[in-house]
């Protein structure tokens, strides 16, 4: 079972506007009991934005680790989180994953069709974020990789083979909202972490409908 992720009545983080990135990243460390790390972050000389880092053909601009041992850095302490920060005041704020959640990414289309479905059916659901990149991540307890993996040798499951679902697990992290990554928009939370979320579900419980969904994507982005 998950460690809780947040404290029974708290606000939980969905303010963010006007929010320093160190006060945000305080509060998913303190509210969700999630481990954070700075990230680089978007430089921009009025022409196109570029990474932190320099490199100008960056992979990831915006969103990578300041460090290269970043799973050591990556922690839950307010005050290590204060002075990791103070440093950088605009680093990008990253979640390891493979801790207290993972997450399934999927395309944006799919993920609005299988989220607006989970909820008519009243699943139990976690946060969800929507990054610029047009991708869904819906978050779910610890050991996707596995689980799906098991699941995929079951003949009454359907299997993600050959389908546009990635799992984010152990040794992986994901960059979470306001940060902005290579594009000038910022990750945002289609669902926000709020008290009643703070139970994730399992990977099993949303397997159907992201599967589902991720096979219909193909035919409903030729549609858009």
């Amino acid at each position: 079972m998950e460690q809780s992720s947040g404290v029974t009545g708290a606000p939980q983080v969905p303010q963010q506007r006007g929010e320093r990135l160190l006060d945000i990243a305080v509060r998913y460390a303190t509210e969700r009991h999630w481990d954070v790390l700075p990230g680089a972050w978007l430089e921009d000389d009025g022409a196109a934005p570029y990474c932190s880092c320099g490199a100008r053909d960056c992979r990831t601009p915006g969103a990578h680790p300041l460090a290269a041992d970043w799973p050591t850095a990556a922690t839950g302490s307010a005050s290590a989180i204060h002075s990791l920060w103070t440093q950088h005041p605009r680093a990008a704020i990253l979640l390891p994953t493979g801790r207290t959640f993972d997450a399934l990414d999927v395309p944006e289309t799919a993920g609005c069709l299988a989220l607006a479905r989970m909820e008519r059916q009243g699943l139990p659901l976690g946060p969800v974020i929507r990054t610029p990149d047009r991708r869904m991540l819906f978050f779910v307890l610890p050991g996707a990789a596995a689980k799906l993996s098991d699941l995929a040798r079951k003949p009454a499951r359907p299997s993600p083979t050959g389908l546009d679902l990635i799992t984010h697990g152990e040794g992986t992290y994901i960059a979470a909202p306001p940060t902005r990554t290579g594009r000038h928009a910022p990750v945002q939370w289609a669902r926000h972490p709020t008290p009643a979320n703070r139970w994730l579900p399992d990977t099993e419980d949303l397997l159907n409908p992201l599967t589902y969904a991720c096979g219909l994507e193909p035919t409903a982005g030729r549609g858009r």
